[in-house]
């Protein structure tokens, strides 16, 4: 078989896209094209490596890199591994700096450390977006949080940072407009009741136990 016949063609990537799903995305690349389109691939195949490294983090948004094990293993890695990492910004970080080969990870992030100039390449998209920003009844709209205080996880993870872009969108420095505090959602919703900090920012799996717990605390909130 020679160089062009390995080649992904559109028509082909297409096809493998719509067969394995949401769960192999943005793995699809490397792992999609092939030539066999059904079975296991002998270790001995035109893949570069049987080795395959994924992020691990404590996130729903990634279960599709975990239910893919078979799949990936049907393709030819063989050798997969997690790589565990405490926070969603780890995603990028470690597939930047060669601890590991891929993962899914948010666009915001990713974008900033391409301008940083970090060797990550976006291979495809997932989806749509998942976060949320819970604030307090005199917060009804982004530019009330001028000069407010807003909880976070993490500085630099994706709940920060696409904050941040709303923040600028609407004219507002995220720098200098706003203070973060980092807390976890829990301690974050007792400084809610407080007042000590105006918004909660969080990922979409985590707003229904958020809801949960304002409701309990008698917390109002938009």
């Amino acid at each position: 078989m020679d160089a062009t016949d390995r080649r992904c063609s559109r028509r082909r990537f297409l096809e493998d896209a719509a067969r394995l799903g949401a769960s192999a995305v943005g793995i699809l690349l490397l792992a999609g094209c092939q030539t066999s389109s059904s079975g296991p691939v002998a270790a001995s195949s035109d893949l570069e490596t049987t080795r395959l490294r994924i992020v691990q983090t404590p996130s729903m948004c990634q279960s599709p890199q975990y239910v893919a094990q078979d799949l990936l293993r049907g393709e030819g890695f063989t050798d997969l591994q997690y790589i565990p990492k405490p926070g969603l910004k780890w995603n990028g970080l470690a597939v930047a700096s060669g601890e590991a080969d891929i993962s899914m990870h948010f666009a915001g992030p990713l974008i900033l450390q391409i301008e940083a100039g970090d060797p990550v390449v976006i291979l495809a998209g997932a989806h749509i977006g998942c976060f949320e920003l819970f604030g307090t009844d005199n917060v009804q709209a982004i530019r009330d949080l001028k000069g407010k205080t807003v909880a976070i996880p993490e500085l630099g993870a994706p709940g920060h940072v696409f904050l941040a872009s709303m923040l600028a969108h609407v004219g507002l420095d995220p720098g200098a407009d706003v203070s973060w505090a980092i807390h976890e959602p829990a301690e974050a919703i007792q400084l809610l009741a407080d007042g000590k900090v105006r918004a909660i920012g969080v990922s979409n799996f985590m707003s229904e136990h958020l809801r949960r717990l304002l409701a309990e605390a008698s917390i109002g909130w938009t």
